[in-house]
């Protein structure tokens, strides 16, 4: 469940309406606080777990990720599969989500504790189950003719489908994203691509990921059926974060500019925590904490 399904977004920013080219009417979202955040990201979008203790709420995604390891990945294509091996391998993509980290280097990961070795050929066995079962679902390149064929990174990005089960996997719990900034940031973006991945499912769209050889990367590219699209960046919030994205926007939007290319119906910046959703006169672009959003 997306965090308006959940009841955990105010939904005074819609999407549908954006696209639209409507003038958000933006009202005060959810109010959520960093550690709320971090509670709801490691609980997960399970409707088992919408509304219980942390605790118990906790226990749904835990028990879902022992069950994949035992059992589920094995039974997605009846091909029996080592519970530790795939133990490892959901640890290590956990650690690797968000990139376009290969196979190659996803077998290193995990061979610095396996002392047995594993091919790519296995790997890719693996994660092809995991596929099968929906609890990964990587996210596409999008490449648009602004650039040379050959300076686009044109390899999917990795996700989980939810970030819970990666932090299930690591074992990692609320405190100790408030005691990591830097991976709560990487769980945070997976909570966004699960929920910006529903919304525009609800209207026939996509979302893609953008990045090149000289590192211009955009999170996310919401694309409908129209063909039209929209850029977002995710942060936690923030000045320095906020101000990063907005950068990160802006030069994007300077090389669009003088290209033969449909410009984007609008620029987002998403954020965790916020009193408000905005746009920004200076440049147009949007800050809207998650709590605000929906289809």
């Amino acid at each position: 469940m997306s965090l308006w399904e959940s009841g955990e977004s105010s939904g005074a920013v819609g999407i549908s309406d954006l696209f639209d080219g409507k003038t958000p009417q933006f009202e005060e979202p959810r109010k959520v606080e960093l550690e709320e955040m971090a509670f709801i990201l490691c609980r997960g979008g399970w409707p088992n777990a919408i509304g219980r203790g942390e605790h118990a709420a906790l226990r749904v995604s835990r028990d879902y990720c022992e069950s994949i390891i035992e059992s589920d990945a094995s039974r997605a294509d009846d091909v029996p599969r080592d519970p530790a091996r795939v133990k490892r391998l959901m640890r290590s993509y956990a650690r690797l989500q968000g990139t376009q980290t290969s196979l190659a280097a996803i077998r290193k990961d995990m061979a610095a504790n396996d002392v047995a070795d594993i091919s790519e050929d296995t790997i890719y066995s693996y994660l092809d189950a995991l596929t099968r079962i929906f609890v990964v679902e990587n996210v596409q390149a999008w490449t648009p003719s602004i650039r040379a064929k050959t300076a686009i990174r044109s390899s999917d990005t990795r996700y989980f489908t939810d970030p819970s089960i990666a932090t299930a996997a690591l074992g990692a719990r609320p405190g100790d994203l408030m005691n990591d900034l830097r991976s709560f940031g990487m769980f945070f973006e997976t909570l966004c691509l699960r929920d910006l991945r529903v919304y525009m499912d609800a209207h026939d769209g996509m979302v893609r990921h953008y990045r090149d050889q000289t590192g211009l990367e955009c999170d996310a590219v919401l694309e409908n059926f129209k063909g039209d699209y929209a850029l977002v960046e995710i942060k936690l919030g923030g000045e320095r974060l906020v101000s990063e994205g907005i950068r990160s926007l802006n030069t994007y939007w300077k090389l669009l500019e003088g290209k033969k290319i449909r410009k984007p119906v609008f620029r987002m910046i998403l954020t965790a925590v916020g009193d408000y959703a905005y746009t920004r006169k200076e440049d147009g672009i949007i800050v809207c904490p998650i709590s605000a959003l929906k289809p």
